[in-house]
């Protein structure tokens, strides 16, 4: 399994020489299997760089995921390059939502008078899955959905091939159970020795005092996490649109001295959305 990020920004995309490093694009996820088959996890503004590479690498199939509708994860999707090319496939997997969901906000984001082309002009065949079921597989990549905590909910994942394990729990609260969401113990459960777990981790314990119930984790509690869960590789995820490169790599170091602390070998960093760092499991 191969992964590469896209985009690791929260909220809004942001740009700037103090961003360059962790880039400023909002999320998105490649993950290409060994059955050949290619998995992008939202449609934030980062989709757009992706889309550029697999039209240059003359690859047209692709599956789509999403963990939810908040508009960081779906504003990127009319500049998809591969949208207007006849053939493009994209085969919509509706977790964690059902029904018509994914094709309304979809839509809508396309909608009148917010984009000058309309969805249903896409010259690409747009598939869609019937439903949301446990666990799924694509290709040689099976995929177990869980409940975040969040608001209006949605969906994290595990991704599983070859004994490899991948968690991506973004926009996860772990200090509130927002309805439809689980309690931290089920995240500790779902996370148990995952090779790599990526995570949201937004806010400072500080912060976090004024944007309690917001959604999003502080770095120390998806730490804790991680530790408890016994992963290999943390990756801190859903970068606050007003963190400077250089106030990322303190919270970095920060948890690296916890970690230490604990005598604990857990390789911890802050993912990088610049599509520059490939994982893999």
């Amino acid at each position: 399994m191969y992964l590469k990020c896209w985009g690791s920004r929260g909220s809004i995309p942001v740009s700037g020489k103090e961003y360059l490093k962790y880039g400023g694009d909002t999320t998105c996820l490649e993950i290409r299997s060994e059955s050949g088959d290619i998995i992008i996890v939202d449609a934030g503004t980062g989709i757009r760089r992706l889309g550029n590479l697999l039209l240059k690498e003359k690859k047209y199939h692709y599956n789509f995921i999403f963990t939810h509708a908040h508009w960081d994860h779906v504003m990127g999707f009319p500049f998809f390059k591969p949208l207007y090319y006849q053939n493009a496939r994209l085969q919509m997997h509706r977790c964690p939502f059902h029904k018509k969901f994914v094709e309304t906000i979809l839509s809508k984001v396309m909608a009148p008078p917010n984009f000058p082309v309309r969805y249903a002009d896409l010259k690409a065949k747009i598939f869609y899955e019937d439903a949301c079921p446990l666990t799924f597989e694509i290709g040689s990549v099976q995929i177990t959905p869980i409940p975040i905590s969040h608001p209006n909910s949605g969906s994290g994942y595990k991704f599983v091939e070859n004994g490899k394990s991948f968690v991506f729990l973004t926009d996860n609260e772990l200090g509130v159970v927002h309805p439809g969401g689980l309690p931290r113990k089920n995240y500790v459960e779902f996370c148990t020795g995952a090779d790599l777990l990526i995570h949201d981790a937004e806010y400072t314990p500080t912060e976090y005092k004024k944007t309690k119930a917001w959604g999003h984790s502080t770095y120390t509690d998806t730490l804790d996490l991680a530790h408890e869960a016994g992963v290999k590789k943390l990756g801190l995820f859903h970068l606050n649109q007003e963190r400077s490169d250089v106030a990322v790599d303190k919270i970095v170091n920060s948890c690296r001295q916890r970690l230490a602390e604990k005598g604990n070998r857990l390789e911890c960093f802050a993912v990088s959305g610049n599509g520059d760092m490939a994982y893999h499991l």
